[in-house]
């Protein structure tokens, strides 16, 4: 029985150990599930942040695109307005080139009329300088008589003076007689 006893008792002691090692063995399992989960957490929050990050710059890029596609279309817009004015241009650009030949043909003709001008004015020499000597007698008539027309004036300021003095005298005489009638 003592055997018995002792079998059992080491095979509990057996049990124990075998337990004991196998609740180390659970407990250096859970503590090590324990820090792969810290790290899973741990790795998940990273993610999650990197996911919030991706998502803040995918909205950005996509209010981005919108801004780039509204500035795109302006462009556009603009480029075609500017188009469209660099043909005006190139039609004014056209019809100036053609009023300059124009302008130069016309250059030419006044050119040659101007020549023909000099040369009649050469023949007319004689004549202007016979103008410029009447002119010149024309100008001693007209102080002449602006030096006639001046002492006319004056005369006439004298007598429109002397006119106004006899008017008062005769004013004051016919109320003179007035009041001595009276």
């Amino acid at each position: 029985m003592k055997r018995v006893l002792m079998e059992m008792e080491d095979q509990k002691n057996s049990y124990e150990q075998k337990a004991k090692e196998s609740l180390q063995k659970v407990l250096e399992e859970k503590m090590s599930a324990e820090q792969r989960l810290q790290s899973t957490q741990w790795s998940l929050a990273l993610a999650e942040q990197k996911c919030e990050e991706w998502r803040s710059q995918y909205e950005a890029l996509k209010e981005d695109w919108r801004t780039l596609g509204t500035q795109h279309r302006e462009l556009e817009s603009q480029f075609h307005a500017l188009q469209s004015k660099l043909q005006e241009a190139d039609s004014i650009d056209l019809q100036m080139k053609q009023a300059l030949r124009l302008l130069e043909n016309e250059h030419q003709e006044l050119q040659a009329k101007t020549e023909c001008l000099q040369g009649d004015r050469d023949l007319c020499s004689s004549d202007t300088q016979h103008l410029q000597d009447q002119l010149k007698r024309s100008e001693e008539e007209k102080l002449a008589l602006v030096t006639k027309v001046q002492h006319l004036q004056s005369l006439l300021q004298s007598q429109s003076l002397q006119l106004q003095e006899q008017e008062k005298l005769l004013t004051k005489k016919g109320q003179q007689i007035y009041f001595h009638k009276f």
